[in-house]
């Protein structure tokens, strides 16, 4: 009787205590983040995209220090190399690229090999500061008059307060129109039933008027403006891009093309809210 007497108060403390935790958690459910499964702010978010011209006109070390000058989220890189050697880049045989610039940026990455090239693997990649839920690989369609297997890299991204959304980064080829419009159905097709929002980012080689633009994008609103991009040193043409869907989702706040001749392509960078 005299551990009875002792165990029953024991275990009503104990089943009170877990009442009452439960229900503050009932009454305002945090998340990790320590923020409210109702916090419906817009989460800004920085994007940049860059075609690297696998290094040949500058350091690992320049790159990394462009990028943490620009301080975006999320970059989608394309024409990045990793233990390749190329005679026309000595400077960077053998490195590994996606992985030294995470390092000297301290972004996580993410890597899809495209092709086999000199040694190692060319391909396009993506820096986060956020974590990635899932990254998946899709071969884009390499039709007559392709020149060269391309793809498309897709990540769930994990924002703070549990949001996520979805970025991609491709490079479409460089041959003809009918080529890049098949390859970017292949990523309409893939990203049709997305649960998240999308944004997508890199190097179409395709002006602002091409089919594959004016009418395989045409379902996307473009967050970047039309200024040039190609020749670095001097622009003539637009063929890089970040575009987003749905367009309830997501509001862009503003777009800038940052003046750099690391590479023979320039940057895009914009700003935009996730609602």
């Amino acid at each position: 009787m005299f551990f009875k007497a002792k165990l029953i108060p024991t275990l009503k403390g104990m089943i009170s205590g877990l009442l009452l935790i439960l229900a503050s958690v009932i009454i305002c459910p945090f998340n990790v983040s320590g923020q409210t499964e109702n916090d419906n702010e817009p989460f800004p978010i920085t994007v940049l995209s860059y075609n690297l011209r696998f290094g040949e006109l500058a350091s690992l070390e320049q790159f990394a220090e462009f990028i943490k000058m620009e301080d975006p989220d999320v970059i989608a890189l394309q024409e990045v190399d990793v233990r390749t050697s190329r005679p026309v880049a000595p400077h960077q045989n053998g490195k590994d690229f996606i992985t030294e610039l995470g390092y000297l940026t301290g972004m996580l990455t993410a890597y899809a090999r495209t092709i086999d090239y000199s040694g190692g693997y060319y391909g396009i990649g993506i820096l986060s500061k956020y974590p990635f839920n899932k990254t998946e690989k899709i071969m884009l369609p390499m039709p007559e008059g392709a020149k060269e297997q391309r793809a498309a890299l897709i990540a769930d991204v994990e924002l703070p307060g549990g949001k996520c959304f979805t970025f991609i980064s491709t490079h479409l080829d460089h041959s003809v129109s009918l080529v890049r419009k098949a390859q970017v159905k292949a990523i309409n097709k893939a990203v049709k039933k997305n649960r998240y929002p999308v944004i997508i980012a890199g190097d179409f080689n395709s002006r602002p008027d091409s089919p594959e633009i004016r009418e395989g994008m045409k379902k996307w609103e473009q967050a970047c403006s039309n200024d040039f991009t190609h020749p670095s040193d001097l622009p003539k043409s637009k063929i890089d891009y970040i575009f987003y869907k749905p367009s309830n989702r997501w509001k862009a706040v503003s777009s800038s093309t940052p003046r750099t001749e690391l590479s023979d392509h320039l940057p895009v960078k914009v700003k935009i809210e996730l609602h």
